[in-house]
């Protein structure tokens, strides 16, 4: 039977850290970090049976940071171009390292790092690690490039803003001067120049404190001065340098590439370098963080596998459970990408987005669980958790330059206070309840071969009096799965139609059937009949999920 993804989303930074003196823009000494080693055979064993298929580990991959590692040969960074203590994982110092946060043994980081490979695989699941294709760390030097690779920017004429060859674009002749502080604490301010263009297609040398300015843009032969024209022929210098370091950890015996800002990088270079990976590695699969509807099917065209589905499901679905949109929105949302439908990523957390359980989204991880049902069972594609989702973790904490914004920072050193409950067995019993949802519904979505493989019918065009509930079918061979939701506050009656066309397009015969019920596990004897109805009674912000034989 194929196999639905189920991708658990850690920072392995915050994820095993269990450090609780959480001060504010606290340093790696103070505030601690996890480590690649608290991903041990028991703890992986444990993300397995809650039923994820996929790993992300964020953040592997060595960024700027203001932790000094000199000792160790890795050149400091200085801080006014770095964003917390901790760096954003983002803004890549050597893209041949690992992060030595991570490490027990600083000196063994690969190691350490290659072990974790062989551990995740042994416990049956496989690992994703992040690619930053499109901006580096504003200091970004190799010291672990292999023998005969040439650093990013070497040989580049700087005196040009632009040139097909160059890595990086550059303000001839002007320094780079932002609307901030470029001491933060140093005795010698920050100096560049000629200063190089921001990570956000910022083209000047002044950007300011909302600007990715702890990153430069990287060159892929786009020339963006004169509206982005390309040149991609010869192949530019960036394109082969990016393929060498992709196949660098492809070689690691990874799984695959999670591509950060992937629609920022021209489709022409990710369809070169996708179809080169995976002539060699061809199991390997590329997630794409794009944003843009218009361009999800030519990115799709360039060697993604799947893609965000932010800008339409995501979006829709936190608009459902806020009440301020109706679920049609959840048709619109699918219908919008149904000749995709197979590729396309869903989830309702991740780093970049509010924590579900903040005051910034619902202020309340149960709240969500109708969209959990829905989002994990409707369609054949990919699904996400971040870790601490599962048990309703707010977010909610000021640690330092993230301040309190709803979202667990990337930015500082913490630790996460849900799963450091988790692992003492301090979590309420709310927690624990939704955990153990969470836990039911995602090994549902992995083993049911409806779900994974089925068709999926949606059944509101005919039941459009439920503006706050969802229904749909899904079915593959024999099994058939009913899938009801409430988003409403309130508890409601549901007469439930079943119009002949879902009979007739899913080849569902018309008898009696025996339903088990997800949650409770209760037998449910069900008459199934063409334009007849279902009555359903739903409580509220709840779900009902029947397997029928």
């Amino acid at each position: 039977m194929k196999q639905k993804i189920i991708l658990y989303q850690v920072l392995p930074r915050l994820y095993g850290n269990r450090n609780l003196t959480r001060k504010e823009g606290g340093t790696i000494e103070e505030n601690g970090s996890g480590k690649l080693n608290d991903f041990s055979p028991s703890v992986l064993k444990g993300i397995r049976e809650q039923g994820y298929t996929h790993v992300w580990y964020t953040g592997i991959i060595r960024h700027a940071t203001q932790t000094d590692y000199s000792a160790w040969g890795i050149p400091r960074q200085h801080p006014a171009v770095v964003k917390g203590k901790a760096g954003s994982p983002y803004a890549i110092a050597d893209y041949y390292d690992v992060d030595p946060d991570l490490a027990v043994d600083v000196d063994k980081r690969m190691e350490e790092f290659e072990r974790l490979v062989n551990r995740t695989h042994r416990a049956g699941l496989k690992m994703i690690i992040d690619f930053v294709p499109n901006h580096v760390a504003r200091q970004y030097k190799s010291v672990k490039k292999p023998r005969g690779v040439k650093d990013l920017g070497a040989g580049d004429n700087v005196e040009k803003g632009f040139d097909p060859q160059n890595n990086f674009y550059y303000c001839p002749g002007l320094a780079f001067t932002p609307y901030f502080d470029l001491y933060h604490g140093e005795k010698s301010p920050y100096e560049e120049r000629p200063a190089k263009a921001t990570g956000n297609d910022h083209f000047d040398n002044a950007p300011g404190l909302n600007d990715w300015y702890e990153t430069v843009k990287l060159n892929y032969g786009v020339d963006y001065y004169a509206g982005r024209v390309g040149y991609f022929d010869p192949v530019p210098s960036t394109w082969k340098k990016m393929l060498h370091i992709l196949l660098f950890w492809a070689e690691k015996e990874i799984d695959g590439f999670r591509c950060d800002m992937a629609e920022m990088v021209p489709a022409e270079f990710w369809a070169w370098a996708t179809a080169q990976v995976k002539e060699r590695f061809p199991e390997l699969v590329f997630i794409g963080e794009v944003y843009n509807p218009n361009e999800y099917r030519r990115y799709l065209a360039s060697g993604f596998d799947y893609l965000y589905d932010k800008v339409g499901m995501y979006d829709a679905m936190r608009d459902v459970i806020c009440g301020r949109q109706g679920t049609e929105a959840i048709t619109h949302a699918w219908q919008a990408s149904n000749d995709i439908s197979d590729h396309m990523l869903y989830f309702l957390e991740n780093h970049d987005e509010h924590r579900i359980a903040s005051d910034n989204f619902a202020g309340n991880g149960r709240k969500a669980l109708p969209a959990l049902v829905v989002n994990a069972l409707m369609q054949k594609n990919p699904f996400m958790v971040y870790a601490g989702q599962e048990y309703g973790e707010r977010g909610m904490d000021s640690e330092g330059f993230s301040g309190c914004d709803g979202k667990t920072t990337i930015f500082d050193y913490w630790s996460i206070d849900t799963l450091c409950r988790a692992s003492a067995g301090q979590l309420t019993a709310d927690e624990q309840w939704l955990s153990k949802v969470y836990e039911k519904v995602l090994n549902f979505a992995r083993k049911e071969k409806a779900i994974a493989e089925g068709e999926m019918f949606d059944l509101m065009y005919v039941n459009q009096q439920y503006s706050r509930q969802y229904a749909f079918l899904r079915k593959a061979g024999k099994d058939i799965v009913l899938v009801v939701a409430n988003f409403d506050d309130l508890p409601v009656q549901m007469n439930l139609m079943l119009p002949a066309h879902a009979f007739d397009f899913l080849e569902i015969g018309e008898q009696e059937y025996q339903a088990t019920e997800l949650f409770g596990g209760a037998q449910i004897p069900l008459e199934l009949a063409k334009d007849e109805v279902l009555e359903l009674h739903m409580a509220p912000r709840d779900a009902i999920v029947l397997k029928i034989k």
